[in-house]
C-alpha cells in the first residue's frame, strides 16, 4: 500500500512535527490537518505545518490513506468518533500516545472494522503546541508499534516504512509490555519530576526565589520534564493505572531501601546503585538516546 496523503489530528509537538517531517523527507506525500483550537488551527496555518489545515476533522481525513491521531489519550476515543463517518475504508487510523492499551481499546470501539494500529514515537520535548514542531524530532528515535492480534500485515509494514521514512528506528511490541517499560522509562520519571518540584515550591522555609537561584543541573533537569504538557500526562497517567502503579510499587521498595542504607551509613550499597546507574547512563548515550557532551549537549 502507498502512502499519498496523511491526515494529522492534533497539530502540537507531535503532530506538527510529522506535518514537517513528511513535507522535509517525504515530499511527494499530501498533508492536511486539524485541531480543535482556532489558534492551534491559524498558528499551524501560519507555519506551515501541513500543506492545508482544515476547520474540521472529517475534511481533513477525507481521501486520506494514514490518519494519525496527535492528541491525549484521554481524547483518542472522542477523535476518532469524530471521523468515523468519513474515514476511507482503506485507510489506516494511528496515533502517538504514551500509553497503548487503552488507545487500542477505545480506537477500536470507536472504529469498528477500521484499520488500526496504534503507535508511539518515542521523541519529543518539554514544549507544547503548534509554536514547538520542527521536522527533525523523530530521527534516530524509537517509534513503537503495537499492532492488534490479527492485525494486516501489509498496513503494520507500510506505516513501519512511514515511520522510518521519518527517520525513526522501529520496534514492534505488545500494548500491555509497552506501557509497562514506558512505566518506567517515562511515566515514572514524569511523575517524580512533577514530585519534586512541587515538594520544592512547597517548602516553607526555602523561598520560591531561593529555588529559581540556586538551581543546580539536578533540579533544573527535573524543572524541564515537569514543565511538560500537563493534559497529556494527566491523561497519561489516568490511563495506564496499572502499570504506573506497579511500577511505582517497585520505585517506593527501592527508595525505602535508600533510606535505610544512608540512615545506616551503607555506604557499599549507595556506591553499588550509583555504579550501576552509570552504566544504564553510557549505555544510553552508546544508542544514541542521548548526547554526551557536557550538560547534554545545551547550547548556552
Amino acid at each position: 500500500m502507498n502512502i499519498e496523503k496523511v491526515a494529522i489530528i492534533g497539530l502540537g509537538l507531535l503532530g506538527g512535527s510529522i506535518g514537517l517531517a513528511v513535507q522535509a523527507r517525504a515530499p511527494h506525500i499530501a498533508t492536511s490537518g486539524y485541531d480543535s483550537s482556532p489558534a492551534a488551527r491559524a498558528k499551524a496555518a501560519e507555519r506551515g505545518l501541513v500543506g492545508r489545515v482544515y476547520d474540521s476533522a472529517e475534511e481533513a481525513v477525507r481521501g486520506a490513506d494514514l490518519v494519525i491521531l496527535c492528541v491525549p489519550v484521554g481524547a483518542m476515543r472522542e477523535a476518532a468518533m469524530a471521523i468515523a463517518d468519513v474515514l476511507p475504508p482503506h485507510a489506516i487510523v494511528s496515533d502517538v500516545g504514551s500509553s497503548k492499551q487503552s488507545v487500542a481499546e477505545d480506537l477500536a470501539a470507536a472504529l469498528p472494522g477500521a484499520t488500526v494500529i496504534p503507535a508511539h514515537p518515542v521523541a519529543g520535548t518539554e514544549q507544547s503546541g503548534p509554536e514547538a514542531g520542527f521536522a527533525t524530532l523523530f530521527e534516530n528515535r524509537w517509534c513503537i508499534l503495537t499492532p492488534p492480534a490479527g492485525a494486516e500485515q501489509a498496513a503494520v509494514d507500510t506505516l513501519a516504512e512511514f515511520w522510518r521514512t521519518l527517520g525513526a528506528r522501529i520496534e514492534i511490541m505488545d500494548p500491555q509490555h509497552h506501557d509497562l517499560v514506558l512505566a518506567v522509562t517515562s511515566h515514572i520519571p514524569h511523575l517524580i519530576a512533577y514530585t519534586i518540584v512541587g515538594t520544592a515550591s512547597d517548602l516553607e522555609d526555602v523561598t520560591r526565589s531561593e529555588v529559581i537561584k540556586y538551581s543546580a543541573g539536578g533540579f533544573r533537569d527535573f524543572t524541564r520534564i515537569a514543565a511538560s504538557d500537563p493534559v497529556m500526562w494527566r491523561d497519561v497517567f489516568l490511563h495506564n493505572k496499572s502499570a504506573v502503579l506497579e511500577m511505582l510499587g517497585r520505585f517506593t521498595e527501592d527508595l525505602t531501601a535508600l533510606q535505610r542504607a544512608i540512615r545506616s551509613g551503607d555506604g557499599e550499597t549507595l556506591h553499588e546503585l550509583f555504579s550501576r546507574t552509570r552504566a544504564i547512563r553510557r549505555g544510553i548515550i552508546e544508542e544514541g538516546q542521548d548526547d554526551e557532551r557536557p550538560d547534554f549537549g545545551r547550547e548556552h
